[in-house]
């Protein structure tokens, strides 16, 4: 039987969606509010991967991603989706979304999104959230799964997700040679 331990603290990122820069730097204030400082933000993205959003958001969507300067108990997920939807709500213009805001995390070895969405491949974390491994992490790369949305899965993503993903090992780092964290005993 194994000991158990708490989770190494992993990396919270946002993925954005809106149909211009200022939807994104209002959706970037509130999360920054409510999450914490913002340690990383992508350039804005052309979303054309599918028109699902394009009724609320607009016929050009815009891909942003955020990262959060402090680590996450990975535990914290479910509570994070929720305040992420209710910033959703408070952004709401003439009742229709302003933005969309699909957070997850990274660690060392896989990218996790969180979503309301029940799949055979999701896992229930409560409140109505799911979570599901969407990218992995091996031979330097992200891998996509065969459920993996297709715009994260096109490879555009990788160069942001590789950033973030190279400051959260660095936190991890600095956090063992201060004594904060015993990072060996997860390995």
């Amino acid at each position: 039987m194994g000991s158990i331990r708490a989770p190494l603290p992993v990396k919270l990122i946002v993925g954005m969606l809106a149909g211009s820069p200022q939807a994104l730097d209002l959706g970037m204030v509130a999360l920054a509010q409510t999450l914490g400082p913002v340690d990383y933000a992508s350039d804005d993205l052309p979303f054309d991967y599918t028109d699902y959003y394009c009724a609320e958001l607009g016929p050009h969507i815009l891909r942003r991603f955020v990262a959060i300067s402090d680590l996450v108990d990975p535990g914290r997920l479910a509570d994070i989706k929720v305040q992420t939807n209710g910033l959703e709500d408070s952004l709401r213009q003439g009742g229709r979304r302003t933005v969309n805001l699909d957070p997850g995390y990274i660690c060392g070895g896989k990218l996790v999104l969180a979503t309301t969405k029940d799949n055979a491949h999701r896992i229930y974390l409560g409140q109505g959230i799911y979570a599901e491994v969407t990218l992995i992490y091996r031979g330097r790369r992200f891998c996509p799964l065969p459920w993996t949305y297709p715009d994260y899965a096109s490879g555009d993503y990788d160069p942001i997700l590789r950033v973030i993903r190279e400051r959260y090992m660095d936190l991890l780092r600095a956090s063992r040679a201060a004594g904060l964290l015993d990072y060996q005993a997860h390995v």
